[in-house]
């Protein structure tokens, strides 16, 4: 039996490369709700036959049946909340192996078998890293500060979601790891918080306050870095490194007060930090201001005589047979570049069947690097896509004709259907459709990508967006309906002013599919301009 146990905890810790990415994919993730079912039920069956079973085991045993219970009754839904997602990360990452070694010299190996099965789709680490980044890119883009989500005071939200002491101080921790100080500091002072307002926690005060006081100091705040590091030293003075600390940081207050001639410091801020109480670092996106203000539903450049311009009609696609009986009812959503929107263009029918196949088939979204142009995976697209053909089903068929009827465009030479899911803060960052790169071998045989048209496959309780930064657009997701825009002028030229993002979905589980149509077979259709900017 030890033998056996010692084979199975080598194994058990062996983390396979390929599941650091079930965070992209809420779709995905809804079967570890079940899998977390299953293993609190062998849990459960654990307990009562062992008479002697800890305490602790018993109550996290209670504790996350509870859980589960609400969890598998709408596990996209429970998932949606991305607390939620984020704690069940975790979770199976860290809280569940802890409770494995508790009971692993226990003779009956029910439950150990069990979570042997289970380990191998366990989420890993980079998955818990993942979820976590995913929270700090929502409270960035959507300005919530880390109180909000701790309470889970998010919009549209269904299930109640609560970050404890140590949720925020991993947080924190996470950020502090990866020198982003900024996020540091919000999330150690959240823990902080919730600490002294007398919440239990199994993270040690000192352990807050000593990173905390030194990611104030790396954001510049030296007198509130001292008030921590001295509030430190009086829970523990005997803290080798708070000392240290301490003295080095006067040190360096009393050379900036003789530079600038004061004679007596500033007093510490005693105000709450808060996300604008020190600068946010700037990163390599040059539009991410107007980005996540338009994500956020403001800097929408809608005037009153643009949206005069805007009209809703039917479209027959020129009198195509499919379209006579039952025209597509179209609305403008942009004047210029035409942005359209398309409604119902999918029944609910066709959209579960088209979720049915992808699921098995998602993988992590990837880009094609600029420089090499090989296809890598990039943290400013956090997805699961994949590729359908017309051959998979009938309905694939149906919906890439019905894209031909609606924009009179072959798909001959279309890319396949892509279908992507939106993880836990599931986005792609502001880019091009087109390739800006003339030597492409992909654009020798079919041309370069004429037009996009996406399918919007679910409503986003909040987030989730289409936005074009450069003329100030926002799309918002209505499941049923599709949009559709050229990304190059008739001349050929790229429209440089389509860049676009999809935003961080806040709450919610975001499915698309969407059609790149070439250029080649479209001379007819779509003839060419005599101008650069025709």
């Amino acid at each position: 039996m030890a033998a056996f146990l010692v084979f199975l905890l080598s194994t058990l810790s062996f983390s396979s490369p390929t599941r650091a990415e079930i965070f992209t994919s809420i779709g995905q993730m809804t079967n570890l709700i079940f899998t977390e079912r299953e293993l609190v039920q062998s849990l459960k069956e654990y307990i009562q036959a062992e008479e002697q079973k800890l305490e602790t085991v018993r109550s996290w045993a209670n504790k996350l049946d509870k859980l589960t219970r609400t969890s598998t009754s709408d596990p996209e839904g429970f998932l949606a909340h991305p607390v939620n997602a984020y704690k069940l990360m975790k979770r199976l990452n860290t809280e569940w192996s802890e409770l494995e070694s508790l009971v692993l010299q226990d003779p009956s190996d029910g439950f150990i078998s069990n979570m042997s099965v289970h380990r191998q789709y366990f989420p890993d680490e980079e998955d818990e890293k993942g979820a976590a980044k995913a929270l700090l890119r929502l409270q960035d883009t959507y300005k919530l500060d880390a109180e909000s989500f701790s309470k889970g005071k998010l919009p549209g939200v269904r299930y109640n979601a609560l970050l404890t002491v140590d949720d925020c101080f991993d947080m924190g921790k996470m950020a502090y790891n990866d020198n982003d100080y900024y996020h540091s500091v919000l999330w150690m002072q959240q823990s902080l918080r919730q600490m002294d307002s007398g919440e239990e926690a199994k993270t040690p005060k000192a352990d807050v306050l000593d990173y905390l006081s030194y990611s104030v100091y790396q954001m510049g705040d030296l007198p509130r870095a001292i008030e921590l590091t001295r509030r430190l030293l009086a829970i523990d003075p005997s803290h080798q490194r708070a000392g240290g600390n301490l003295r080095y940081f006067e040190r360096l207050l009393s050379k900036e007060l003789q530079d600038s001639g004061q004679t007596q410091p500033e007093p510490a801020d005693e105000r709450p930090i808060q996300l604008d109480t020190y600068q946010r670092p700037k990163d390599y996106l040059p539009e991410r201001e107007a980005y996540e203000a338009l994500c956020r539903g403001e800097g929408v450049k809608m005037t009153t005589k643009r949206q005069s311009r805007l009209f809703c009609r039917y479209r027959d696609g020129n009198r195509n047979p499919r379209l006579l009986l039952k025209p597509m009812k179209e609305e403008d959503e942009w004047d210029s570049p035409h942005i359209v929107r398309f409604l119902e263009a999918l029944s609910d029918e066709e959209i579960q069947k088209i979720k049915e196949i992808a699921t098995p088939k998602l993988a992590r979204a990837t880009v094609r690097d600029p420089k090499t142009g090989v296809l890598t995976v990039a943290h400013y697209r956090v997805s699961k896509s994949a590729w359908l053909e017309g051959e998979d089903d009938p309905v694939i068929a149906r919906v890439n004709q019905r894209i031909e009827d609606i924009t009179g465009l072959t798909v001959d030479t279309a890319e396949l259907l892509q279908v992507a899911n939106y993880g836990v803060g599931g986005q792609y960052e502001p880019h091009f459709d087109f390739s800006r790169r003339p030597f492409d071998s992909n654009l020798k045989v079919d041309g370069n990508r004429l037009a996009t048209y996406l399918n919007y496959m679910s409503d986003v309780e909040a987030g989730g967006a289409t936005v074009f930064p450069d003329f100030g657009a926002s799309v918002w997701p209505r499941k049923g309906t599709a949009v559709f825009w050229y990304n190059l002028f008739r001349s050929g030229e790229g429209d440089y002013r389509t860049r676009h993002a999809a935003c961080p979905v806040l709450v919610g589980s975001k499915w698309v599919s969407n059609k790149w149509i070439h250029e080649r077979g479209q001379e007819f259709r779509r003839p060419c301009g005599l101008t650069e900017v025709d």
